[in-house]
């Protein structure tokens, strides 16, 4: 099986994703009668009708539903090349009743597996003389109908609208029909007139799918169903954010802890300095031992004397102040850096 079957090949990939999503639009626009054959055509060959056919039958049968693909392209159909099958026998042989082996027709026959499960293909057989005629024939009627009681959608890849009129005939066979139109090549005009066709000979569409649209490699990576770049982007932009909030929150539970350390450290300084002031006037008040007869206690004049051990005292204490705030903005310049 080639690499065409992109859903089975790549199932992550988001062309995949869009097929499944194209899967559940079908599944759920005929709720009340149930969608048992649709047909998938064009307006010219090219735009990849057989392509899209080919994974939204594999996209079915992953879902757990039993699809045969048929493949009704006679004059150039290519959906045995797709799946790696037989070519033969196929859809004309069964229409026409000709086998090479002259074998009775059994439509068992013509079914082949593929690699994915649920999945099997008619091809289209011999190139017939009269494709146009076996489709408007009963025997096509009578297949579809045995089709759909053996499976549970029967997908069928018919040929270009514009060119030939098998689809027009298969549209009205089917339950509805998909257009494939490719991006910048398929003409409004003949889309709209492809529409009207069908429209007036009796048979229902489901929509359009547009194919081959140009998709740069960024907007490739940027798929909701992919790790993106732009997910990417907003998760790293996330987790920086958290981090520079951890780490203001970090900082600010150091500078608290360095303020409070700080106030202790003054805190202690100061009562320090009280008790050596303390203990300095206790000293000059101390009075003097007089060895005279009369033992007067004399006091020194300790008025000037103190005024200037004071003004010492207050020189020394903001000395160690200052001291302690370097220290104290040292440390809190080593922690920024440890941090950053």
């Amino acid at each position: 099986m080639k690499k065409e079957i992109i859903v089975k090949e790549d199932p992550k990939s988001p062309i995949s994703e869009i097929f499944r999503t194209l899967r559940t639009n079908i599944q759920f626009m005929n709720n009340r009668k149930k969608l048992q054959s649709l047909l998938i055509t064009s307006t010219l060959a090219g735009e990849g009708k057989s392509w899209v056919s080919a994974n939204l039958a594999a996209t079915f049968a992953q879902a757990g539903k039993k699809v045969i693909l048929l493949d009704a392209d006679m004059r150039k159909g290519r959906q045995y090349a797709i799946f790696n099958i037989s070519p033969r026998p196929g859809l004309s042989n069964y229409l026409s009743g000709f086998t090479e082996d002259e074998k009775e027709v059994n439509l068992a026959d013509y079914l082949q597996e593929t690699e994915i499960e649920n999945l099997y293909v008619i091809p289209a057989g011999n190139i017939p003389p009269n494709p146009s005629e076996l489709l408007v024939s009963e025997n096509m009627i009578d297949l579809i109908d045995n089709l759909k009681e053996i499976c549970d959608i029967v997908i069928v890849d018919g040929p270009p609208t514009q060119l030939v009129t098998d689809s027009l005939i298969l549209t009205r066979i089917v339950d509805s029909t998909v257009i494939v139109a490719s991006s910048n090549q398929t003409k409004k005009d003949s889309l709209h007139r492809i529409i009207d066709n069908i429209q007036k000979v009796g048979g229902k569409i489901a929509g359009v799918v547009i194919n081959k649209i140009p998709v740069s490699s960024k907007a490739y990576e940027k798929s909701y169903y992919y790790g993106s770049i732009e997910t990417n982007k907003k998760t790293k932009k996330t987790r920086n954010k958290k981090n520079n909030l951890t780490r203001s929150i970090n900082e600010n539970q150091i500078r608290n802890r360095n303020t409070e350390r700080a106030r202790q450290l003054v805190e202690q300084n100061r009562k320090k300095d009280i008790e050596t002031k303390e203990k300095k006037q206790e000293q000059e008040l101390e009075p003097s031992k007089v060895s005279d007869n009369n033992q007067i206690i004399q006091e020194k004049e300790i008025i000037p004397n103190g005024a200037s051990a004071d003004k010492d005292a207050n020189i020394q204490s903001m000395e160690k102040t200052n001291d302690i705030l370097k220290q104290i903005n040292e440390y809190l310049e080593q922690e920024k850096k440890n941090l950053k």
